[in-house]
């Protein structure tokens, strides 16, 4: 027997046909609910009508799988990327309210209306509404972030440090569409806010740092009194994280890849860490894992410990190390409501301030970006500014 044929993977078909039926499942589901609402139900348009809409359902359908792999695979096509992200965001929500409408429906049914009236009444409504909550989340995704201001009580904390001033941000998720100008605003708001210490938890980019470079340039002119520090998100892992967090440092950030600085004011000092994404270890790149013990390793276990960490599940790790604060973000506060309801399946918390055992309180922020879809609804960016107390 020949054993290095043995030793060869076996192919699974299997494998490819029920990933390709899942997403298969999904297309229909997410064009398919739509186009039922819209050009089936009981409208009863001219025939002519419900050819070309069922013609545009299923040609979008089609393409969409098509723009997504060019936008997002190997290829990296920005404008096939800022085509497909726009048309997730559409269809999920007319997905989403063509399923609210059948509230509407049953209410008009059990008014004694109709068809073709009565669903002609609900293709009104939820076309109406799907395009005034598109309007407006496109207008919130793509504005400056508002400021959010919170303030932690942090009881090992020295009197010298209480008031210290830490802006968050994370998940900028530069990509497809170009927001230089967006980025130059947001810093303007990060240096009117005065900081002691500025923070970037990761997703900075969709992208390598060379596709990229002009929308992360302003964060070079980000000023802090004390410190200027950043980790990676899980998006940076298809990005070329090595080269992200190089180029951080090159824009005079501090990486804190699994490991800490010491912050002193007034006699009383303060350990800031940071931990590499959960997904680091199995991304294939050197050297990246989430290591707790790594970045705490030779602090002085009675100072106060604040941790940069991607995704609030990772508080789990914080908890286990006596980390008094932990900030994250990954969750953008479900962006595109009611994917909230999906976020809060895989991470504990969805944004606000939350504590976890006896010492650890978690931030997790919204997020000062968007990924994919141009739109946030029912869930605002932010900058946020944490204030931090001394007290019992």
């Amino acid at each position: 027997m020949d054993e290095s044929v043995e030793a060869k993977p076996q192919r699974r078909p299997g494998r490819a046909l029920r990933f390709g039926l899942i997403i298969g499942a999904v297309l229909l589901l997410l064009f398919g609910v739509p186009w039922w609402t819209f050009v089936w139900s009981g409208n009863r348009w001219p025939t002519i009508v419900f050819a070309a809409g069922t013609a545009a359902f299923v040609a979008a359908a089609a393409a969409f799988p098509v723009l997504m792999f060019n936008g997002h695979g190997g290829n990296h096509r920005d404008g096939a990327a800022r085509i497909a992200d726009t048309m997730l965001g559409v269809v999920w929500v007319l997905f989403v309210w063509s399923i609210l409408g059948t509230v509407l429906r049953v209410a008009l049914a059990l008014a004694g209306v109709a068809d073709p009236t009565r669903s002609r009444i609900v293709t009104a409504a939820v076309a109406l509404v799907s395009l005034v909550l598109l309007l407006w989340g496109y207008a919130e995704a793509m504005r400056v972030s508002r400021v959010r201001r919170i303030e932690v009580t942090m009881p090992r904390l020295g009197a010298g440090l209480d008031g210290l001033r830490i802006v968050l941000l994370t998940d900028t998720h530069y990509g497809p569409i170009n927001r230089a100008r967006w980025s130059r605003g947001v810093v303007q708001v990060v240096n009117s806010l005065d900081p002691d210490v500025v923070a970037h938890t990761g997703d900075i980019a969709d992208g390598e740092v060379a596709q990229r470079r002009e929308q992360a340039a302003p964060l070079g002119d980000v000023r802090a009194r004390l410190a200027r520090v950043y980790v990676t998100g899980n998006h940076e892992y298809f990005s070329g994280a090595q080269r992200w967090v190089e180029h951080m440092a090159s824009l005079g950030w501090e990486a804190l890849h699994n490991r800490h600085v010491v912050l002193t004011r007034d006699g009383d000092s303060l350990i800031v860490a940071g931990v590499d994404d959960r997904t680091a270890a199995g991304s294939g790149v050197p050297g990246h894992h989430t290591d707790h013990e790594a970045a705490l390793a030779g602090t002085d276990p009675s100072l106060p410990v604040l941790l940069l960490a991607h995704q609030p599940q990772q508080v789990t790790g914080a908890v286990a190390h006596g980390v008094d604060l932990q900030i994250s973000g990954h969750t953008h506060g479900g962006q595109m409501w009611p994917f909230h309801y999906l976020v809060r399946l895989d991470q504990p918390v969805l944004q606000g301030l939350t504590r976890h055992g006896e010492r650890t309180q978690l931030y997790t922020s919204r997020g000062t970006g968007f990924w994919g879809p141009p739109f946030r609804i029912f869930a605002p960016s932010e900058i946020t500014l944490i204030t931090l107390r001394t007290g019992s």
